[in-house]
């Protein structure tokens, strides 16, 4: 049996200028991100029949992989020809649809790290991004960028460049471990919706790269900008409200759907009890609302938005990992 832990992720600024349309075209894409203690579990196990059996909100039995329904999980088996007898659980800490938290990516890297390990292999870190990227992108279709693959499988918090080439660079960023408390201790993350399929927001971003080809190099070049200001041990904390709050206006401006009169409605609410900035995670619309609250502010919006769950959360260091592996 092998379990595999991966984190769930939050992106600071530059999303959307990791979709290979833009980067491929426009110039370098970026983008600053860190995974959270919130994570996607999968667990591995070998049948004693030839079926292919797989659990999630639904149990799928089959005889041949190409008759699952589960995209990801199928995508990934026929990736890594792993043969049938095999049983495949996916568990999550929160909502796994619309979250904005990039859990359909962390699926498709516990998976594949799990059947590597399954197989005996153990693979670094940004293969299995890019194995994610094949399926996720290559495979599917799927009108996203490269950066929730990345983040689910080397956690930590980084810079990630992505380049006209396909290559995709990565950096930690230079934090203390006081600094990061701060961090945390400024952020509030709320649930304000139930989720939803991301694809049609996504894809009219997608449609209108070229259009909105400006707007994306401005947000490309704010990660580099934040995580200088963020490294100065002197300073630069309250960089991160303002990129925030620059980031969601020039965000808004990329798809119609990504923000409505609800969520609006929040956000002023928030920044009259003194957050300096915020933005609706992933591709907007609904799912969770991440707000900076600085100079001890974060308690006066946590009482006015308290209808809406709060997820605590810290910053997790390691990527996709298996925590359990037993091989027979």
């Amino acid at each position: 049996m092998i379990i595999t832990q991966t984190p769930l992720r939050l992106s600071f600024a530059g999303g959307g200028t990791d979709f290979p349309d833009f980067y491929g075209r426009f110039g370098d894409g970026a983008v600053l991100s860190t995974a959270i203690d919130k994570y996607i579990y999968v667990v591995v196990k070998k049948r004693f029949d030839a079926k292919i059996r797989v659990g999630y909100s639904v149990t799928e039995m089959v005889d041949r992989v190409d008759e699952l329904r589960h995209e990801l999980v199928r995508e990934a088996i026929k990736l890594l020809d792993v043969p049938p007898g095999i049983e495949i659980a996916t568990m999550a800490d929160i909502p796994s649809t619309g979250s904005g938290l990039g859990s359909s990516s962390s699926v498709t890297v516990g998976v594949l790290n799990a059947l590597h390990a399954y197989k005996g292999e153990t693979v670094p870190a940004d293969r299995l991004a890019e194995e994610a990227c094949e399926i996720e992108i290559g495979r599917l279709g799927k009108p996203i960028g490269k950066q929730d693959q990345y983040i689910a499988a080397c956690g930590g918090f980084r810079l990630f460049g992505f380049h006209a080439d396909g290559t995709v660079s990565q950096r930690l960023v230079k934090l203390s471990s006081s600094q990061i408390r701060r961090i945390e201790e400024q952020l509030l993350l709320l649930y304000v919706g139930f989720g939803r399929d991301s694809t049609p927001i996504l894809s009219e971003q997608l449609r209108r790269i070229e259009e909105r080809a400006e707007i994306l190099k401005t947000m490309a070049r704010m990660p580099r900008l934040l995580c200088e200001a963020m490294e100065d041990a002197d300073g630069g904390l309250g960089q991160l409200g303002e990129t925030l709050r620059e980031g969601w206006e020039l965000k808004k401006k990329l798809s119609s759907g990504i923000t409505n009169e609800a969520l609006n409605g929040i956000y002023e609410r928030a920044t009259q009890q003194g957050a300096t900035g915020g933005k609706v995670v992933g591709a907007g619309g609904v799912g969770f609302m991440l707000l900076f609250c600085p100079n001890g502010t974060r308690e006066a919006v946590r009482t006015e938005l308290s209808e809406y769950a709060e997820l605590p959360f810290s910053f997790e260091r390691d990527g996709s990992k298996a925590i359990f592996n037993i091989r027979r």
